[in-house]
């Protein structure tokens, strides 16, 4: 793992992005204390949700209801948005 100070990584910000994009992790320190870890953006899949969801209640129809009549109250939409606000 390499180490930047906040000042170099802020002078070659690109740089450092293309090593994480590269897959590195870059630790990046100031005044000799180590402040962040930047790193490669983990991918989220649906097993992450599954696993997220494990011991959780489902949704009862109730909740499916309150959600179908959120998104029937805006879509479509027309008009003007500042109105009544």
């Amino acid at each position: 793992m390499r180490t930047m100070t906040a000042t170099e990584a802020s002078r070659r910000f690109s740089d450092l992005l293309d090593a994480v994009e590269a897959g590195e992790t870059i630790t990046i320190t100031r005044g000799n204390r180590r402040i962040a870890e930047i790193g490669p953006a983990r991918r989220r899949t649906g097993a992450d949700l599954r696993a997220a969801l494990v011991g959780t209640t489902p949704p009862d129809e109730a909740f499916e209801e309150t959600i179908a009549a959120a998104v029937d109250s805006f879509l479509p939409y027309e008009g003007d948005p500042w109105a009544g606000a």
